[in-house]
Order: C-alpha cells, then structure tokens, then sequence
C-alpha cells in the first residue's frame, strides 16, 4: 500500500454562501493529491504524457461526513490499495481538518491511454517499478 499527504487551505473563492467548501471543489482536492502523491514516489503526470500516456477520470465517487469551511487546513490522503491492474488505477482519498476528523472519503477511478491511438494502455513499465515495493 502507498500513501501520501499533502494539505490544502480552504479559499473563501472556493466556499458557498453557508461558508462551505463547495461540494463540487472536493474532486480538485483529490487531484492536488493524486499529484502530489505521484511527484512523491518521483514521477509526475508531465511525465507520463512526455511519454505518450494521459490519465482521463473515469469514474469518481464521494461521500460527504463533515464540512471543510473558509480557511481550514485541510489534509489530503490519498491511498493506493493495491497494484493497479490493466488499463486501470484508483485512488483513494480521505480528507482531514485540523482537529483530525475525517471530513470526506472518495475513490477516483482513472485510465491508461495511449495519447496516439486514444487506446486504453496498461500500466507504465516505469510507474510499475516505481510501485512495486510498496505491494510486494
């Protein structure tokens, strides 16, 4: 299993008019810290796509436990489960407040494709090895 964390502070722009983080904000959350987590294990999207590999979303699910408001620090984790397998990998997110209450849990599905054909890929060759001490 992998795991990364990085924080995010809530910004009033991204709030509703109840001071909310808005619900529809929690995806980029999640994207700062499958970035981030990736950047980690060093590598980084730019990375993959220089070599031909893009990884469109396709498939996100969220619950919603605690609201996130203006000015929090909040905690992103994101977890890898397990090797990804096939065209496909998912992350798993939890966020945090400051107080350490779970806020919000989410898994975000995302594919391999090859940027030429616009085929599904498998997992890169070098992302593999980057990966695999962490599930042997």
């Amino acid at each position: 299993m992998f795991i990364s964390t990085t924080t995010i502070r809530v910004r009033y722009g991204e709030t509703d008019q109840m001071g909310y983080l808005y619900y529809g904000n929690y995806g980029l959350y999640y994207e700062v810290g499958r970035a981030e987590a990736i950047r980690e294990l060093g590598f980084s999207y730019r990375q993959l796509e220089e070599r031909g590999v893009i990884m469109p979303v396709a498939e996100l699910n969220v619950k919603y436990l605690r609201p996130a408001y203006y000015d929090d620090l909040i905690t992103v984790k994101t977890i890898l489960k397990e090797m990804p397998k096939g065209s496909k990998i998912q992350f798993h997110s939890e966020l945090y407040n400051e107080k350490n209450e779970l806020l919000n849990v989410g898994v975000t599905t995302l594919v391999f494709i090859d940027v030429k054909t616009k085929q599904k890929a498998g997992l890169p060759e070098e992302l593999q090895k980057i990966l695999a001490p962490f599930f042997e």
